[in-house]
């Protein structure tokens, strides 16, 4: 983790995608029309400055990048940076109210958040949680957390997220950036009747 903290600034959001989807370029994004700086660092966690690839969701702890959005099957792929704090901070209520809900009312209902690069997790209640599964679930939707760290993993666990979210074991060690991302459905749903067992 030291490593990640002293290098927060060279970590990009994952890029290979850009020939499928751009956030910035499409109108239907909670992020079309936002213009990069490619040679400043103006964002912050902590102390850190971040990639300016990062965007904000409202929270000083936790960015995001939107990397791919499949209207047409509902669903997305959300990459996150720092830290995930709803004891503070309030970060679902921001993730929430400025990015989902707005993706919700696109027609998004599959939610798959790669969380490598969440730090930390500090919960709080989980009625945010709880309104975003609901929001989705008539639709067959889902909400899955990729690649989470041993110890985030155990914090939201101790909150109880795995009543809303799928996430655990079988959903780390995905080597997601080699998936096509409109096949990642069909990928990542099968997991979910494994993560039910393991709990």
């Amino acid at each position: 983790m030291p490593y990640k903290i002293l290098f927060m600034h060279t970590i990009e959001p994952y890029y290979r995608w850009r020939d499928k989807y751009i956030a910035s370029e499409d109108e239907h994004s909670p992020f079309f029309g936002r213009v990069y700086d490619e040679f400043g660092y103006s964002q912050k966690i902590y102390n850190y400055y971040i990639h300016p690839q990062w965007d904000s969701c409202g929270s000083s702890t936790l960015f995001l990048k939107v990397l791919f959005v499949d209207y047409e099957r509902g669903f997305t792929v959300i990459e996150l940076l720092g830290e995930w704090n709803d004891c503070l901070h309030n970060d679902i209520m921001f993730l929430k109210r400025e990015v989902i809900d707005s993706m919700i009312d696109e027609g998004i209902t599959k939610f798959a958040l790669v969380c490598e690069n969440v730090l930390n997790f500090h919960g709080s209640d989980d009625a945010y949680y709880e309104e975003w599964l609901q929001d989705v679930i008539e639709e067959h939707g889902w909400i899955c957390f990729l690649n989470v760290l041993d110890h985030v993993s155990d914090e939201m666990q101790q909150t109880r997220l795995h009543d809303y979210v799928n996430f655990g074991v079988h959903l780390n060690g995905i080597n997601w950036r080699t998936l096509n991302p409109e096949t990642m459905p069909s990928v990542l749903e099968p997991l979910f009747s494994m993560q039910i067992k393991e709990l």
